[in-house]
């Protein structure tokens, strides 16, 4: 593998969406948003070099877009530290918010995007050597596997054991937001004239955990332009809660967020939750039993047997692997401390 400097690659600086997915389709360019991932992956040989694309100037892909009824489109190139500076966010998608201020530190969350934390490279440290070659670098094997893989996946989805690093994600996918994407035409007759198709997917079908060559299952040429969030209702209480080895610049182990709707305006029982997880796995997961156990717990109340139950029964989910067994306990007790907390908070 063939270290490279950013600086000896050309960069094209595209005006519209139509034009960056033309000259991404045609193979070997990428795209580039802030660019925190890009230049450390490309110093290291983990991503390919290849023109750059900077998306910079496309029209369209930053900013907040607001609906009258609370919900949200938010640009790709909108930053993270927009997120989670964002009163109105904050005050009807606290969840988002939260995530987005605890991620990374200050000067990261200033230059890094929401398209770009969600379409990042895992944080595998042979990904990141070009002493090794794995899946995702044209190799065929998965060294993290017999080797270095204490923050590993503690549910094993498949060949690649490097869960998945986007926070953004887990808040989103307790969202049941879905992200929007331009899909690229090439660079055939007529290709100029032509504006790139566009598709909308639920943030779960953004990633295949099956699938050890990627982190995301989009194609040369798709441009991820936005994630839309659908409006809160009223009742919604939400919170989110990283279990890290340091409290700044760290990548979690595990990380949750729970959103739940109450009723009587909040102050009622819980009639219907979404809990998400990360740090965990190739993808982030939903947690269907939790969710389902969460029903009915009351505001203020210590969480009853139904959700202890269920938190303990966390462990079925899980297949450690021989370094990772200790995620067991702290995916438990994470979620249980999100949960807590979610409960506690002030409802919207």
């Amino acid at each position: 593998m063939t270290t490279v400097r950013q600086t000896e690659l050309t960069t094209s600086r595209p005006t519209s969406v139509a034009e960056a997915s033309r000259e991404l389709a045609g193979g070997g360019a990428l795209p580039r948003a802030g660019g925190t991932d890009l230049a450390a992956c490309l110093e290291v040989g983990a991503i390919a070099p290849g023109p750059l694309v900077d998306l910079l100037d496309v029209p369209g892909l930053r900013g907040c877009h607001w609906a009258g009824d609370g919900a949200v489109r938010i640009g790709a190139m909108t930053t993270v530290a927009e997120l989670g500076t964002d009163p109105r966010l904050a005050g009807l998608h606290p969840g988002l918010a939260a995530a987005a201020r605890a991620l990374a530190t200050p000067q990261i969350r200033g230059t890094a995007t929401v398209g770009g934390n969600l379409l990042q490279r895992n944080r595998c440290s042979y990904l990141r050597n070009p002493a090794f070659d794995c899946f995702q670098t044209g190799g065929g094997t998965c060294p993290a596997r017999s080797g270095d893989h204490l923050r590993g996946v503690v549910v094993d989805q498949g060949p690649c054991v490097a869960p998945h690093p986007s926070s953004l994600a887990v808040a989103l996918l307790a969202y049941d937001a879905t992200v929007h994407v331009a899909r690229g035409r090439g660079s055939g007759p007529g290709a100029d004239a032509q504006s790139p198709e566009t598709a909308e997917l639920g943030v779960a079908e953004l990633y295949d955990g099956t699938d050890p060559t990627g982190d995301h299952v989009l194609a040369p040429g798709d441009l991820l332009t936005a994630v839309a969030l659908p409006a809160p209702v009223p009742g919604e209480r939400a919170a989110h809660l990283r279990a890290a080895g340091r409290s700044r610049a760290e990548w979690p182990l595990v990380e949750a967020v729970v959103r739940t709707e109450c009723a009587d305006g909040g102050t009622g029982p819980v009639v219907r939750a979404a809990v998400a997880v990360g740090g965990v796995a190739r993808t982030p997961l939903r947690l269907p039993g939790v969710e389902a156990a969460l029903v009915g717990a009351v505001p203020g109340e210590e969480a009853g047997a139904a959700v202890v139950g269920a938190l303990e029964g966390l462990a079925e989910l899980c297949s450690p692997l021989p370094a990772t067994g200790y995620k067991v306990p702290l995916l438990q007790s994470t979620v249980r401390g999100v949960i807590e907390q979610a409960l506690a908070a002030p409802n919207r």
